[in-house]
């Protein structure tokens, strides 16, 4: 549990979120959180083992200080030391094919166990790989997270979490009146602002004379616009040539 200046509190056991909330001052810590950061950027998961293999080698590295050893010659070692265990790596690494689910399940559901979701971990396992074979694309092999949108709702519980294939636009219906559901729609995108033209003042006969053809005008071309058949109403709840400053 850590609480910080402001008095938030935050419980987690995740290395990530301890060193991302602590208040760090030491160059040395601060590389420490940063490797933390970059792991869970990356890999989404390790962050422990990371943070505790890089204090192993702060520590042998002061060792070998306190033997007199420069530190150029330090830093040399360690770089060959990465080379070899990534050539170790490459060797016992395996392919896996999007098709492979059980393996992808395999992993997703280690990096999910130890964090606060594990209640629901076989459900998010199964969400977490079917969404990630949904935006894999043949031939590449990394993922584009940004294909994937998290949207997160209060009142509900982790067990109520659901993949959507397709698009989720969270907006707040504009009117009472409007349906909450609707099925085969068709959606408009437009490229500009919707705004309600504000109440027009008229400050004399001819002004209102005009304003009342106008208003003729646009009943007119309502009335001719009439909507499909078995089609709904437009978003704004009204026909297409409909003004709302009227």
């Amino acid at each position: 549990m850590l609480v910080d200046s402001m008095g938030d509190v935050v419980i987690t056991n995740d290395e990530a979120t301890i060193l991302k909330e602590m208040d760090i001052e030491h160059p040395a810590a601060k590389m420490m959180a940063e490797i933390a950061k970059t792991q869970d950027d990356e890999v989404g998961d390790g962050t422990t083992s990371a943070v505790v293999i890089a204090g192993e080698l702060l520590k042998k590295a002061e060792d070998l200080l306190d033997q007199d050893v420069h530190p150029t010659l330090i830093a040399s070692g360690y770089r060959l030391a990465a080379e070899k265990a990534y050539e170790i790596l490459n060797s016992r690494a395996e392919d896996i094919s999007p098709a492979d689910t059980d393996t992808l399940k395999k992993i997703a559901i280690t990096s999910i166990t130890g964090k606060g979701a594990e209640i629901a971990k076989e459900l998010l396992t199964n969400l977490a790989v079917d969404s990630v074979r949904m935006i894999a694309e043949k031939g590449v092999k990394k993922i584009d997270m940004d294909n994937i949108k998290l949207e997160k709702k209060t009142g509900g519980s982790t067990e109520d979490t659901m993949l959507i294939n397709g698009m989720l636009i969270d907006k707040e219906t504009v009117h009472q009146g409007m349906p909450k559901r609707v099925e085969n729609a068709k959606l408009a995108l437009i490229n500009s602002a919707l705004e309600v033209e504000k109440t027009q003042a008229v400050s004399s006969a001819a002004e209102s004379a005009t304003m009342i053809l106008r208003i003729d005008d646009v009943i007119a071309a309502s009335a001719e616009e009439q909507p499909p058949a078995g089609g709904g109403m437009p978003p704004g709840g009204g026909y297409p040539g409909m003004a709302g400053g009227y």
